[in-house]
């Protein structure tokens, strides 16, 4: 007998930690599930707790190193979240087809609902980072942001002329219409 009871048929009872854990985590997935369909509302909660972040920052004068991690690991999201899930550069020769214009649906290689959710973990721990002061460690800032920003350019630089090269467009608006929207009338003799 490995397990004790569990061979019976029985499951043997959990530690109260390990249930409190277990029934915590599937509240905050039943709150995750039901933020999904809610796109616009999830990213005005993003903005808040960036927003957030940005004041304490300010009040406190410092984490700036936390500041600048929380920059590169959210430009690092943004990039996957432009970035084609199969990279024609990388695909190699391809067979020709009728017509170069052939549709082929963008897919990402991070889904929006992943880059949001790890940006806002990301957040949310840049921001309890800010309660201990170990991780305020003292730097010229201005180095940091415009360090930041030319990094910032020259990848969207990359980023876009890659889009312009393979003719993809990341962001799409709602259901493509054809023609005027109209079915055409059968004519009765």
């Amino acid at each position: 007998m490995l397990n004790g009871g569990a061979a019976n048929g029985q499951a043997s009872p959990e530690p109260a930690p390990i249930q409190a854990a277990r029934q915590l985590q599937r509240r905050a997935q039943t709150i995750l599930d039901r933020t999904t369909p809610h796109v616009l509302y999830r990213w005005l909660a993003w903005a808040f707790v960036c927003v957030v972040y940005a004041i304490r920052v300010f009040n406190l004068e410092g984490f700036y190193i936390v500041s600048y991690a929380l920059g590169i690991y959210n430009l690092n999201l943004l990039l996957g979240f432009l970035t084609p899930q199969v990279d024609p550069e990388l695909e190699g020769p391809t067979l020709p087809s009728k017509s170069d214009e052939e549709f082929r649906p963008f897919v990402r290689k991070l889904p929006e609902f992943k880059a949001w959710y790890a940006s806002i973990r990301s957040l949310l721990l840049g921001f309890a980072a800010t309660f201990f002061a170990a991780f305020d460690i003292p730097v010229f800032w201005p180095i940091l942001v415009l360090y930041w920003f030319v990094l910032f350019f020259v990848t969207m630089k990359k980023q876009i002329l890659h889009m312009v090269k393979y003719r993809y467009l990341p962001f799409s608006w709602g259901k493509k219409t054809y023609g005027s929207g109209k079915a055409p009338r059968k004519e009765t003799k």
